[in-house]
């Protein structure tokens, strides 16, 4: 499968996963502004898999939870340069940085982290 295609998957499945998230906590959302920011997982999650691949999970979650939130950071920068604001506001968190990033929910991108694994494995096996 082509980087795009992969791309777009995880852009889908990111949205996807969204709408579960904010659902079970009680009214789901989502935005399309969102499926370029979790289509990135093509070019800059893949690679850290990569390198990751024969460490421990100990190692692996710790990673994954500061590169999702590096992007969810910068992301978040640039939808409010573009749109004038974020889709999402955590400056309500008590520990958060610039309304952006949330300490809170580093332990969900680690497992998201996790969860990317195996669907970056199952679309390489597609070729």
């Amino acid at each position: 499968m082509t980087a795009g295609r992969r791309a777009a998957v995880y852009g889908v499945a990111g949205l996807t996963a969204e709408l579960a998230f904010t659902g079970a906590r009680g009214r789901p959302s989502t935005s399309l502004w969102m499926l370029p920011v979790y289509a990135l997982a093509a070019p800059l999650f893949e690679p850290l898999h990569e390198r990751l691949r024969q460490r421990s999970v100990v190692a692996r979650v710790p990673a994954y939870a500061l590169g999702f939130s590096v992007v969810e950071y910068g992301s978040g920068r640039i939808l409010r340069r573009v749109r004038g604001a974020a889709l999402w506001d955590y400056s309500h968190s008590r520990l958060n940085l610039h309304g952006l990033v949330r300490v809170s929910y580093l332990p969900v991108w680690g497992v998201a982290g996790l969860a990317c694994e195996r669907l970056h494995d199952a679309l390489v096996s597609h070729r």
